[in-house]
């Protein structure tokens, strides 16, 4: 093909290489993706919904090592051996679009925001600039613009972020650079000792931000909580006075709507009189709880919350805006964002540019290049409008209602708390322990049991259930609702499963 390609009039030829026409076989890659996307169609939205499906076609690392080929090799393996392989990692891969995956705080399928990252996949477009994502930047705008009227803010700043932990870390340090600008020059040197709270059912995210940003895990004050897992006030105050006696320099508060076990709010009123109290700036994790807020019925939970400074809220979570979906929300609207985050690239974020450069957003982001995230979120919205979305939001937590009725009827159940958002959390109590004393011989065996559930469930491939220790307590379900595609008989299917999976414990 080399010498028919230099035989060729005005065939041009620089180290070795043929610089006439494009090395791509265009045909073959069409015809690709065409079968491609046919297997996605068949294997994953078609049987989106489909219970006789399995949730997973469990195997052992090594095992799945062999099954999928993972070695790289000097030539190209063929088309055919190529959608074999997309076939097996779909085969293999946990089907999070299950009417039955309850593991994590995201599920399920929405068709519009598929569509639209299919839309942004094929585009590959990156949002800095207007002039190379002008479609992406103003929808992020709009976007940006309806979350925070339902946080009930007048105006406001924000950015998507890749992932509710990078929202949070950028809030931290947006406080801490609002409390001290020169650290933004001058760094952490000569500085006092900075101090946040947060409570101790927080996101683990807390920690890793102040461990990135320099400000240290000691240096993050745990407060207490009830025993539904909600922030205590007056712990917070105790603790922002003994930061002060102690010469620390108090900067943040980090709050959380929906917390990721117990599913808990904090009273965020009181929490933000203590804030303006002692001038510190309030951030509100609302990434699993935000989406409450769509909610007419529901938003009662995160009641105060146009009284914070910045917000965390995750559409990939609750409304299925698809994995990732986070932004950060900013009350303040003075520039503060970029301020903060800008390092004004000349070659990228000109200032005589022939358009608004104001729509030049990237220098607001610690990233340089971003996905248009919120893209998806928009094309869902656009098709459901804001009451399909709150139907989702009532639904879900209607069916966690439904489970939690449940469970009080059936023997060997046993909940941990009354939920008052998505989170079920409870034991199954197997027959064999059902007549022991409590104490901590039945504790101990009780421990062992949702374990071997889960293994049991992920083996037969029926249904995917977290389950974890938290504060003392044995290991214990927690069921998450959020799919729509979820029904009140996989509700029932949930408890029958477990209590067959667990008949001879």
């Amino acid at each position: 093909c080399k010498q028919e390609m230099l035989q060729k009039k005005n065939a041009v030829l620089v180290d070795g290489v043929i610089l006439n026409g494009p090395i791509m076989d265009s045909k073959a890659g069409e015809k690709f993706v065409e079968e491609a996307c046919k297997i996605i169609m068949e294997e994953v939205v078609q049987k989106a919904d489909d219970v006789t499906e399995k949730v997973c076609e469990w195997q052992a690392p090594e095992k799945l090592k062999q099954i999928l080929d993972l070695e790289m090799r000097d030539t190209g393996e063929c088309h055919q051996k190529i959608l074999q392989l997309c076939r097996d990692v779909i085969k293999y891969s946990v089907k999070t679009n299950h009417p039955r995956f309850f593991n994590q705080l995201y599920a399920g399928i929405d068709y519009y925001s598929l569509v639209a990252r299919f839309i942004t996949e094929a585009l590959n477009p990156s949002v800095y600039t207007y002039e190379v994502s002008p479609v992406f930047l103003l929808v992020e705008e709009a976007v940006i613009k309806k979350m925070i009227e339902f946080i009930g803010w007048e105006e406001g700043d924000g950015i998507f972020n890749p992932g509710g932990s990078v929202s949070n870390m950028y809030a931290m340090n947006l406080a801490r650079y609002k409390f001290c600008p020169e650290i933004k020059e001058k760094g952490l040197s000569g500085l006092p000792r900075l101090v946040l709270f947060a409570s101790e059912e927080c996101h683990y995210s807390m920690k890793k931000a102040a461990s990135f940003l320099g400000i240290g895990t000691e240096n993050v004050y745990f407060i207490k909580t009830d025993e539904r897992g909600k922030m205590i006030p007056e712990e917070l105050e105790k603790q922002v006075q003994r930061a002060r006696k102690e010469g620390s320099a108090p900067f943040l508060v980090c709050a959380t709507a929906g917390t990721t076990v117990l599913g808990a709010f904090d009273p965020l009123d009181k929490i933000a009189d203590i804030c303006e109290k002692h001038g510190l700036w309030l951030h509100v994790d609302a990434s699993w709880g935000g989406s409450a807020l769509i909610s007419r019925k529901h938003c009662r939970l995160l009641h105060g919350i146009h009284r914070a400074d910045s917000v965390a809220w995750n559409p990939h979570k609750m409304l299925l805006a698809g994995i990732q979906c986070c932004a950060l929300l900013v009350k303040d609207n003075s520039g503060l964002l970029k301020k903060c985050y800008s390092a004004e690239a000349a070659y990228l974020f000109q200032q005589d540019k022939f358009y608004d450069v104001s729509y030049d957003t990237g220098d607001k982001s610690i990233q340089c290049s971003r996905r248009p995230d919120a893209f998806k979120f928009w094309l869902m919205w656009k098709a459901l409008g804001t009451t399909g979305l709150e139907e989702r939001v009532n639904r879900a937590l209607a069916l966690a209602r439904y489970l939690v009725e449940e469970i009080k009827k059936r023997e060997g159940f046993q909940l941990l708390l009354e939920p008052e958002y998505a989170n079920v959390c409870f034991w199954y109590i197997p027959p064999s322990l059902r007549k022991i004393e409590d104490g901590p011989e039945f504790w101990q065996k009780l421990h062992q049991v949702a374990p071997i559930i889960k293994e049991r469930m992920m083996k037969k491939g029926s249904m995917m259930l977290g389950y974890q220790p938290h504060w003392g307590k044995v290991n214990f379900f927690r069921q998450v609702v959020i799919s729509p595609q979820v029904s009140r008989e996989d509700m029932d299917f949930l408890l029958d499963e477990i209590e067959l999976l667990a008949k001879d414990l």
